[in-house]
């Protein structure tokens, strides 16, 4: 059983992710920024904590990680204002993350995307440039941490019904990489206890492999 702390405990995935987490028996609290979703945090079997991360400093963001043994960035600005994408996609997730190691907690997942890196690709001019930019930052940043990180590369997001199934891909992906956000939401529960996942970056689709398996095989 572990303590897990989720940033961004509103949003799909994590909505998503909490129940799988506490149907197992670990501990989670979810961080949300208004208090009318509190309801819908609880529904999940998660305790609703009400901070606006964008806001908090380093320090007051130690205070609210101390005591976790895991710690899943699934924030986002949601688009739209570029400042705010770097904001809370670059520089509060940084925050959080130099938080962690402050607060001595081991596990950190970053929820980014498929193709997020240096290299991305987006041209300066398109919406998603931002983003883009922020989550090649933020996720450098996590691999230079002293945290024992997962960085989960999941496809264009559904609101399909989860299959249990995925492929770990990897360089230029062929094809549609549509991912359900279920079955996102069941790749981090399943990288959390599994730690033949630390230290990797796993871009993945849905596929025909049992999630647990093909996060634990492709680093083999």
């Amino acid at each position: 059983m572990s303590n897990v702390l989720i940033l961004g405990g509103h949003g799909k995935v994590a909505l998503r992710l909490a129940p799988l987490l506490v149907g197992r028996g670990d501990t989670v609290t979810s961080v949300v920024r208004n208090p009318d979703h509190e309801a819908d945090v609880a529904a999940t079997g998660a305790r609703p904590l009400v901070a606006d991360i964008e806001s908090l400093g380093t320090e007051q963001l130690t205070d609210l990680l101390e005591g976790h043994d895991a710690v899943v960035w699934s924030a986002g600005a949601g688009g739209g204002d570029a400042s705010r994408t770097y904001a809370v996609d670059r520089d509060a997730a940084i925050r959080s993350m130099d938080a962690a190691v402050a607060a001595g907690v081991r596990r950190y997942v970053m929820v980014s995307y498929l193709g997020a890196g240096p290299g991305h690709g987006v041209p300066p001019g398109d919406s998603f440039h931002a983003y883009a930019e922020a989550k090649a930052a933020a996720d450098e940043h996590l691999r230079g941490t002293s945290l024992a990180y997962t960085i989960l590369g999941p496809g264009r997001l559904t609101l399909d019904e989860p299959t249990g199934r995925i492929e770990v891909v990897g360089g230029d992906v062929d094809g549609d990489t549509a991912v359900t956000r279920g079955d996102v939401a069941a790749a981090v529960a399943a990288t959390l206890h599994d730690d033949s996942t630390v230290g990797r970056t796993i871009d993945f689709r849905n596929g025909r492999v049992p999630i647990a398996v093909a996060i634990r095989a492709s680093g083999q």
